[in-house]
């Protein structure tokens, strides 16, 4: 067994070890053995780096920066994390199973992110009022929350983070960033770079631990004023009632059941690069993954056939390897969710066209094999369940408003994807789904320009683009009495 690499979380602009000492694990899901270790935060190391940004918030020298310095640190993470990609993405890679093709991508994209924050900072302006009383200049002014609590999952983390202390950083807030306990470590060494950059110590922290006490003591701490999380509804429940405790303002991102919708005048192999992309791409671990497939019946077994020949072919591998297309889950734990599923909804009817089982050959690590189930209803397990795997579930429907009905009998709402030659069917259709996000004749494009997030289970709040910068911004109105006469007398009435 290789060697055991030990990481430290950063708070106050210092590696530093849980109190206690207490550690935990992270296994690499491509061999099933453990490769490194680290912090279990508890609730003390929490409160010493919310602590640590409050302090920042209100001292020097993070406090008095300008716009346009905060946004130049940005510039020079950006360089950062582009000059040291390589090392992150196989850090990341280790950790989470994610493609080593796909996180080297993801990175240098990120950088790109930081980038367009680090623009943006000194973009924002407050206004003028034509206020309704004589001898009174009225303006609005933007300033930081204050502290803001960032919750991320392992699964796509970097652009995750990027997506919420970015903007945070710019608009000049301090952050704690709770790493997720399932692979944490790319985080540990961008906030690392944060410093590196010239950030001063407090306006960027790391916590590394549990759901409890270590996210739960963050989110409900009294100075945090923001949370920002990604994740699980049923975990964002707990977030919003943390919340009570302090009236933080809450955004979430909690992940999704997309619909795509397959019409018969679609270019057929674009709809079916459009599904593969959407359900094995990441291994299938994606919050925005395309698992519902709705195709019209004069298609429906084409664009199966199709998808089926592609996944049937799909390179499964180390995820080190630059040859492999898919690697491993994530978990034990997520392997044997989805495991599970498939079982479930063969047994309700669905049938199996291709995949179905852990591939052979890779020894302990947790594979799974690309997978199609073509259903005959929306009851089928696979189809209301969120699997987080490379599973897609295919149903048949009749005309577009069959099809429009299907895709929104959802709890959630995050992405959708439309596929037609017809663009003014694909616009018809857009403006019906109940979605955040609709791609049209294409699938999980991104950009640090355009505002992410989802409608009903899928969250509330969005990330990227301008928006997410006002969101990160109280507004403050101030007034200013420009006569020449003293204030009146307040008794007496005119």
């Amino acid at each position: 067994m290789s060697e055991i690499t030990s990481y430290r979380m950063f708070i106050d602009g210092a590696g530093c070890d849980a109190a206690d000492g207490a550690t935990l694990e992270s296994v690499n899901p491509a061999t099933g053995d453990v490769w490194c270790r680290f912090p279990n935060a508890g609730a003390a190391d929490v409160d010493r780096a919310v602590k640590a940004a409050h302090r920042a918030m209100t001292k020097g020298p993070w406090s008095t920066m300008t716009a346009t310095q905060r946004g130049k640190l940005l510039f020079r993470l950006a360089d950062l994390i582009t000059e040291q990609a390589d090392k992150i993405a196989e850090v990341e890679t280790r950790d989470t199973g994610k493609l080593i093709r796909e996180t080297k991508a993801q990175i240098r994209y990120v950088a790109d992110y930081f980038r367009y924050f680090g623009g943006a900072a000194d973009k924002l302006e407050g206004s003028t009022l034509p206020i309704d009383k004589p001898d009174l200049f009225v303006m609005t002014v933007r300033e930081p929350i204050g502290v803001v609590a960032a919750v991320v999952p392992w699964n796509s983390q970097l652009m995750l983070s990027a997506v919420k202390i970015g903007p945070a950083l710019a608009t000049g807030n301090s952050v704690v960033l709770k790493a997720s306990e399932h692979g944490p470590t790319p985080l540990i060494e961008l906030v690392r770079l944060c410093h590196e950059a010239g950030f001063p110590a407090g306006s960027i922290n790391v916590v590394t631990g549990l759901g409890d006490p270590c996210g739960k003591t963050l989110t409900s701490h009294p100075l945090v004023a923001r949370i920002a999380f990604t994740g699980g509804p049923s975990t964002a429940r707990h977030v919003i009632r943390n919340s009570a405790e302090n009236f933080a303002t809450v955004s979430l991102e909690l992940g999704g059941k997309s619909p795509m919708l397959v019409f018969e005048d679609a270019d057929l192999d674009s709809a079916a690069n459009g599904i593969v992309a959407g359900n094995f791409g990441a291994t299938g671990q994606s919050c925005v993954a395309g698992t519902r497939v709705f195709i019209q019946d004069k298609v429906f077994d084409q664009v199966l056939e199709k998808v089926a020949a592609r996944a049937s072919s799909i390179r499964i591998g180390d995820p080190l390897d630059t040859q492999s297309e898919m690697g491993p889950l994530a978990t034990k734990a997520q392997l044997d969710h989805v495991e599970a599923a498939v079982a479930a909804s063969v047994q309700e009817g669905a049938k199996l066209i291709t995949g179905g089982q852990r591939p052979s050959g890779f020894g302990k690590g947790w594979y799974y094999q690309p997978t199609i189930l073509a259903c005959p209803g929306q009851h089928i397990t696979s189809m209301r369940q969120e699997l987080f795997g490379p599973v897609l579930s295919a149903i048949r429907f009749k005309d577009e408003a069959d099809a429009i009905a299907m895709a929104n009998e959802t709890e959630f709402g995050l992405a959708a994807g439309i596929f037609s030659r017809d663009g003014a069917r694909s616009l018809r259709v857009m403006r019906q789904l109940r979605a955040g996000i609709v791609w049209i004749n294409t699938y999980r494009a991104v950009s640090p320009m355009a505002p992410f997030g989802g409608y009903k289970n899928s969250g509330s709040g969005r990330e990227a683009g301008m928006e997410s910068l006002l969101d990160y911004t109280r507004v403050k109105t101030v007034w200013i009495n420009t006569g020449t006469e003293p204030m009146g007398d307040p008794f007496i009435m005119r």
